[in-house]
């Protein structure tokens, strides 16, 4: 059926004059061109947000959205990174890396190179380990009877034993392994990420930390800061405990009685303020990036409030996790937010087993006093809720495209220490799973003893070099030109550690 066109008057239809009427238009060709401009207006949409729309040609800047999709340097192995940071300094010859010749030379005096200084005290006698070692999984890898779970993974994980770091004080090896540097003030490798690829979802933010229930890590929230990158590119900390709203001070208390209408108003003066001081200090991106980050968390939590209900799981997957036994609760739930943060869209997400030191016992792998008591505490919530993180990403399919990290700021000594081991920065074990890495091999030594590494040696910035290659990311290429210098994450050091890759 023709469609006929006219215009309205005031008072009766005023018809258009035949001579200047377009053609007849049939219903389907009138639905057809208005099905494809509707097209045509969502690939425009699409090609915003991944920043592919083209200037005009009076030279107007394609989408500033610093947060829109990026495309890697290079085809990519892992779309996204969950990260397992265990605070203190796990003790590598306890945990990943057999030393028999400790056995040996258990109580015999401790033979170490001249001038040598440890961290907090003389070395005592050599120490074996105080776990078992065996020979596990297809691979043939030897893990300590204190991960018993994890150890049924080991042909899923890459282990790197000749990692070392350039300071032995827990809060400047922790700013090293996260942002390169032991100085604070650096964006961490989450906020590089971002800052690289941007972001894959717009309800969520791009860079999700998870810190222990039971405080921050050794430095602080600075673990996650953006250092010098725009604040935009921060990690957003989400609460873990399960008796704790997910976001901090998002909705006013219910005994404040605030009007609804009171509400809207201090919002508008609050934005009326916030103007002004963006206005006045036009370079200073804090502000700006805090109000994202609240606009941000509050579409997590008022639109996307399933990736942190964990009801939603079945009686299984909690299980898995240790959600039903209150010492690994807390670590479990971390882990399966992470798995829901990443199902959800989160490209980086950072996961600490582990809060800052308070006086013993303590709530990390700090093991000075004695390492029977303060592994075994710790091991287990780290065996359960790692193995139930890799074992629950395969079973979904989501293994091969996540890379799962698992770090510490350094290891432990050979020598005794009272009942404890003294800090060693000189030598400690990290592993990684997923991604594109090679299963089930080591790369890498330390000495007889676990000393020092001994081939191979690497440092943080080969680990972050391989990281952001596996995320299709040249690191000489992902830069910021700050104060003079064209920063990277990786200094000007790293080489890609191509051995554990799985080409």
């Amino acid at each position: 059926m023709p469609v006929s066109l006219y215009m309205w008057t005031s008072t009766k239809p005023n018809y258009i004059a035949a001579q200047h009427r377009p053609p007849a238009t049939t219903r389907r060709e009138f639905l057809w061109g208005a099905g494809g401009g509707l097209g045509g207006i969502a690939l425009a949409v699409m090609l915003a947000e991944d920043g592919l729309l083209g200037a005009e040609r009076s030279g107007a800047k394609p989408t500033a959205d610093p947060l829109v999709r990026k495309m890697p340097h290079f085809p990519a192995r892992a779309k996204r990174v969950i990260h397992l940071v265990c605070p203190g300094g796990i003790s590598q010859i306890d945990t990943y890396d057999y030393k028999p010749a400790l056995d040996k030379l258990h109580g015999k005096t401790y033979q170490g190179v001249p001038g040598e200084v440890f961290f907090a005290s003389a070395p005592g006698k050599y120490q074996k380990s105080y776990w078992k070692f065996r020979q596990r999984g297809k691979s043939g890898l030897w893990m300590s009877d204190l991960l018993p779970q994890l150890s049924e993974c080991v042909d899923e994980m890459t282990f790197i034993y000749s990692m070392q770091s350039k300071s032995a004080l827990h809060g400047a090896a922790t700013f090293m392994m996260n942002s390169g540097f032991i100085l604070p003030g650096f964006p961490a490798m989450g906020c590089w990420v971002t800052y690289g690829l941007g972001s894959e979802t717009q309800n969520l933010p791009s860079f999700v930390v998870l810190p222990d229930a039971r405080g921050v890590p050794p430095g602080g929230p600075a673990n996650w800061g953006a250092g010098f990158l725009p604040a935009v590119y921060q990690g957003t900390a989400i609460n873990t405990a399960k008796d704790r709203p997910p976001i901090h001070d998002l909705f006013p208390p219910k005994e404040a009685r605030i009007e609804p209408a009171a509400e809207t108003d201090s919002r508008h003066f609050l934005r009326q303020l916030n103007k002004r001081h963006l206005a006045a200090h036009s370079g200073d991106t804090e502000l700006e990036a805090r109000i994202s980050a609240y606009e941000l968390a509050a579409r997590l939590q008022l639109s996307a409030p399933e990736v942190t209900d964990l009801s939603r799981e079945t009686q299984a997957t909690r299980a898995l996790y240790g959600l039903d036994n209150a010492k690994t609760e807390p670590f479990g739930r971390q882990c399966l937010l992470a798995r829901r943060m990443i199902e959800a869209g989160v490209r980086f997400v950072q996961v600490w087993c582990g809060a800052d030191n308070v006086p013993p016992p303590r709530p990390n792998w700090d093991a000075h006093e004695d390492v029977l008591d303060n592994h075994g505490v710790h091991g287990p919530v780290l065996d359960r809720g790692a193995s139930a993180l890799l074992r629950d990403l395969a079973q979904r399919g989501m293994l091969d495209e996540t890379l799962v990290m698992c770090t510490s700021e350094f290891g432990r000594q050979p020598a005794a220490q009272g009942k404890g081991r003294d800090h060693n920065a000189d030598a400690f074990t990290v592993w990684l799973a997923g991604g594109g890495t090679r299963g089930g091999i080591g790369y890498g030594a330390t000495d007889e003893t676990g000393r020092r590494a001994a081939e191979h040696p690497c440092l943080s910035y080969d680990l972050h070099a391989t990281a952001l290659h596996l995320l299709g990311l040249d690191h000489t290429k992902l830069t910021y030109y700050y104060n003079g210098v064209q920063r990277r994450l990786t200094d000007v050091h790293g080489h890609v550690i191509r051995e554990i890759l799985d080409t």
